[in-house]
């Protein structure tokens, strides 16, 4: 195991980037990839997810490095708005929440409200807007995105009922690099073989349709939620969804093409490699928002006022709105995310 090396002059005051520790999932679908891929030194078994930047009560993360090591990530920006930037906010906390997801098992099928029947009916919470960014799949990998066809409320509650929701199910096939951006009300499922990178609003909101009979580790079969999930369910046949148009734009050192943007985010794939160039890569940060680099490959460096933080795959290092000058130096791959 690779000591992480946690720099930063914990002396030092500013905006500086700091390293962030998840917290983890053990839902019964989960695997042991994100131990063995990413390095995740998080004590459960399964591991389904890592909520890798998250003030969410339900999975904070907590500061790994700097001044802030130790804090919650929801201490450290209560002390420190600024480090959010001028973009709304949420009560004090981030309005994103980024995931690593594991599924050795499909998940279950399930939907998510939107902001206005979360803010009605669920005190107050937001909505869950998701994209997601296919790290790995394995070959007969598939996810659920929609419906074949139109369908009745009536005649999709009779199939939940009756677990034969599936034949109504749009399948996908899904392969490594593949984006798929989830408005709310799309029913929807991860498949099993596939290592996702999730980037969602700040909620934890899922309204599980159907759950293939599954019970949990006490035997208990898994609560539903199908009076909501019918409640904000879009029954309309989703047409199957297309890769965007990528463009990788290039300067020294690095290259970097936009994945998507929509009001809650924007989430840009980002390549370093300066191991030829005299010159390191820029980072260049504004008033405006945070931003979040997620490291999906490689190692480096990250230096800024003379001091330096090195990252490794599956690292999450969170940079505040405004932050010193930084540049970066190596060979690796992030995806970054602001709002």
């Amino acid at each position: 195991m690779i000591k992480r090396n946690m720099n930063w002059n914990k002396t030092l005051s500013g905006r500086y980037p700091f390293l962030l520790k998840p917290a983890g999932k053990d839902y019964l679908w989960g695997g042991s990839r994100l131990k063995d891929d990413f390095s995740k030194e998080v004590d459960l078994t399964p591991l389904a997810e890592t909520w890798e930047c998250s003030t969410h009560p339900d999975g904070p993360s907590v500061a790994a490095s700097g001044e802030h090591a130790g804090k919650f990530l929801s201490e450290v920006l209560k002390e420190h708005p600024e480090y959010m930037g001028t973009h709304p906010k949420n009560d004090g906390g981030l309005p994103i929440l980024i995931k690593f997801i594991d599924a050795r098992q499909d998940l279950s099928v399930q939907v998510h409200p939107d902001d206005e029947y979360a803010r009605l009916h669920e005190h107050g919470s937001l909505g869950k807007t998701e994209m997601w960014y296919v790290l790995d799949a394995s070959r007969d990998a598939r996810l659920v995105y929609g419906f074949h066809h139109d369908i009745s409320r009536e005649k999709l509650e009779k199939s939940l009922r009756e677990g034969t929701v599936e034949r109504y199910l749009q399948k996908i096939k899904v392969q490594k690099d593949d984006i798929f951006y989830i408005e709310p009300g799309t029913v929807h499922a991860i498949g099993a073989g596939t290592l996702i990178a999730e980037i969602q609003e700040s909620s934890n909101l899922t309204y599980r349709m159907y759950d293939y009979d599954r019970t949990d580790k006490d035997g208990r079969p898994r609560e539903l939620h199908i009076r909501q999930a019918l409640e904000v369910a879009n029954r309309k046949g989703s047409r199957t969804p297309r890769q965007p148009m990528r463009v990788l734009k290039y300067q020294k050192g690095c290259a970097t093409e936009l994945l998507y943007r929509c009001r809650y985010f924007q989430v840009e794939r980002q390549l370093i490699n300066t191991e030829r160039c005299r010159e390191m890569a820029d980072f260049r940060t504004d008033s405006t928002s945070f931003q979040v680099l997620l490291c999906i490959g490689g190692c480096g460096v990250m230096l800024g006022e003379g001091e330096m933080l090195h990252f490794f795959k599956g690292d999450c290092i969170f940079v505040p709105a405004d932050s010193i000058p930084l540049k970066l130096h190596g060979r690796a791959e992030f995806l970054k995310v602001r709002c």
